[in-house]
């Protein structure tokens, strides 16, 4: 059977600079065609409409992939705090106090940082080309099912939007939900409620209208509209409720305008969630972990929604080929930021120079794979989740085949692949190390009583363990300058040919994955804690994770085929009672360092709770020793500022502007 699949770059939604793309009648791809604006004559056509539907595709690559976004999403967390080549971007985003005694120059959060600016202008760009999709399309011949995938991204930019900076503008300038098609220089923001009410019409017509099946790979589904309609319900049942009184902008009741109460939106969304279980159409749970994340199984069936990329340079990274690397948009480049500079180490070889010293070489070097990639050592993960009560402790470690398939934890020698020529390498205790064999190691903290020198290479900290070959760290020895990848994210490329990788230093042409299946499990178990009642508890729901996350097929970090199933050991350690925490928990072992963090905190309101203070040790090489380090999180910055550049742009009096920003961020 043949794969349909789609390619595409940027589109402008508002009349701006931009491209198009366009369905051809006698080709299953989505074929770009150059255009310089959308305006009215665009969508009164079927050809156009069809264009503007694919540029909806397109304009993921700008949020997802992006480093500086996963940024926003993740740093300031308890999954990340700055690295040590951080710049202001990413203490900006970490709210480190400088009370805490650090030596950092630590940031803040303002309209003028790329925390405020990394998502205003794409998304109102492309809920303008939404509104004129379905403004037009039904005069144009577009049936309902290709118009319920514009139904469905103004709803899933709104929510965004609404989530990120609290209520938005619902009338870009024509009126509310209308294309606009004029230069609008004035804004009034609407309250929250009007926002998710928008929001809740738009997805309730997405599942409505939109087919089982996708129409092509990776296009939106009526599934695919209910996880977003369940974590819209989910997330304003949040809002209503408020249970620790944090403020809302504009300033509104906190009331549905439909008239329903925090409980029954938890019901809703429980009850679509569960739908959804049942109703799985080409979803489903992959049979591991790993079979979820590894690059070699991409846009797999649990994965509902992707930014795509591939290795075609042409079309895959928007015609910008995958050379250096830009930094920039739509490049998938977010693997980066979570790299710590593993090519720093280096390893005596059996050679001398001409003086009679030692040669040393770089054991480890930067390859396209997916363990490794380009270090940019700008997000560090936090020490506390590693050790002992953390979501990674030693006792989760030992059955959780996620902590294997979530970071890089073992790092093999490639020199072989650059050519070459040593046979082997010293290791630990002076012991040989070979090619593909391992050089260093991340240890369980248990294992850290069996160092015997944390200074044994004098230039990283590493330590020895007797007998081992392997340099090691414990992991309660985490630091901002060394510390385990975020192996998911990782690059991969087919055409290395041996070798490794002529564009390591580039974006990575994999898909970034943006909706998964699994999260159903966690929205109706969430919305359970709340209060909702049914057919599953959030025990089962949780648990139907845990058991896949004790099955393992396959040992990344030792590249080799295991059979263990932990499943019995993983259900059995679920709490029998379950609250908001653990669900967090879960959550975080789920999807960490993927984007959905600083979300998840600040809908259940736990943001200060669980991030206020966290510990990691300092950025120098030899560093080892944790510090506590504290944030200010205050309650007005559950809220992001609106980007300076946006209400600069506004012709109101300097009174309205004022009012338009998010108090929190107020001169």
């Amino acid at each position: 059977m043949k794969t349909k699949s789609m390619k595409y770059i940027l589109a402008a939604g508002l009349v701006c600079c931009g491209l198009s793309t366009t369905v051809t009648s006698c080709s299953d791809v989505l074929d770009e065609q150059p255009r310089s604006s959308f305006d009215p004559s665009f969508f009164n056509t079927k050809k156009g409409i069809e264009g503007g539907l694919t540029s909806l595709y397109a304009h993921l690559r700008y949020f997802y992939g992006n480093g500086y976004w996963l940024n926003a999403c993740e740093t300031g967390t308890d999954e990340y705090t700055f690295g040590q080549s951080a710049d202001g971007n990413f203490k900006d985003a970490d709210l480190t106090s400088t009370k805490a005694g650090a030596r950092f120059n630590v940031g803040s959060m303002t309209p003028t940082n790329s925390i405020a600016g990394g998502m205003w202008g794409t998304a109102f760009a492309n809920i303008n080309t939404c509104n004129g999709i379905l403004e037009n399309g039904a005069a144009a011949g577009i049936d309902n099912a290709l118009l319920a995938e514009a139904h469905f991204f103004r709803a899933f930019d709104y929510f965004l939007l609404v989530q990120y900076y609290g209520g938005v503008p619902l009338d870009l300038g024509a009126g509310e939900l209308k294309f606009n098609t004029t230069t609008n220089r004035y804004s009034k923001r609407n309250t929250v409620p009007e926002v998710y009410k928008a929001i809740f019409a738009d997805l309730e017509k997405a599942v409505a209208d939109l087919p089982d099946n996708p129409r092509l790979t990776g296009t939106a589904t009526k599934n695919l509209a209910r996880l977003y309609l369940s974590k819209a319900y989910l997330t304003f049942a949040w809002w209503l409720e408020n249970p620790n009184n944090i403020p809302t902008y504009p300033e509104c009741a906190r009331t549905d305008l439909n008239g329903l109460t925090a409980a029954q939106y938890y019901q809703k969304a429980y009850d679509l969630a569960l739908e959804a279980i049942n109703n799985p159409g080409p979803y489903g749970l992959q049979p591991t972990f790993y079979d979820v994340n590894v690059a070699t199984n991409d846009r797999n069936k649990e994965i509902m929604l992707f930014a795509d990329h591939d290795e075609n340079e042409k079309y895959g990274n928007g015609g910008s080929g995958y050379g250096w690397g830009s930094g920039a948009s739509p490049e998938n480049f977010a693997y980066w930021m979570e790299t710590w500079n593993y090519t720093e180490m280096i390893a005596k070889t059996d050679r001398v120079d001409g003086e009679g010293k030692p040669v040393y070489i770089n054991p480890v070097q930067r390859e396209a794979v997916q363990a490794l990639g380009r270090p940019w050592t700008r997000m560090a993960p936090i020490a506390d989740n590693f050790i002992a009560g953390g979501v990674w402790e030693d006792a989760v470690k030992a059955i959780d085949s996620r902590y294997d398939a979530t970071f890089t934890l073992r790092y093999h020698t490639n020199w072989k692949k650059a050519g070459g020529a040593d046979a082997f390498v010293y290791g630990a205790n002076g012991m040989k190390v070979g090619p593909n064999e391992v050089f260093f190691s991340w240890i369980p903290e248990s294992e850290d009583s069996k160092v015997t020198n944390y200074n044994a290479d004098t230039k990283m900290g590493f330590g020895e363990i007797a007998g081992r070959p392997d340099f090691v760290v414990a992991v309660n020895h985490i630091s901002r300058k060394k510390y385990p990848i975020n192996w998911k994210l990782g690059i991969y490329r087919t055409d290395n040919n041996g070798g490794l990788g002529s564009k390591v230093n580039g974006g990575s042409p994999r898909p970034f994955n943006v909706a998964k299946f699994s999260e159903f499990y966690l929205i109706a178990a969430e919305a359970a804690v709340k209060g909702a009642t049914g057919a599953m508890t959030a025990r089962d729901l949780v648990n139907v994770l845990r058991a896949r996350a004790g099955k393992q097929t396959f040992n990344q970090n030792d590249n080799m085929a295991v059979n263990i199933d932990n499943s019995a050991a993983m259900t059995a350690a679920t709490p029998a009672t379950i609250d908001i925490k653990y669900i967090l928990d879960e959550r975080k072992r789920e999807y960490w360092g993927e984007g959905y963090r600083w979300f998840d905190l600040v809908r259940t309101q736990q943001w200060t709770n669980l991030a206020s203070k966290y510990k990691i040790a300092d950025d120098g090489y030899t560093d080892k020793d944790l510090i506590q380090f504290e944030r200010e999180i205050p309650a007005g910055y559950y809220l992001r500022p609106i980007p300076q550049g946006q209400i600069d742009g506004m012709e109101m009096s300097e009174e309205e502007k004022t009012a338009y920003q998010n108090p929190a961020y107020r001169n």
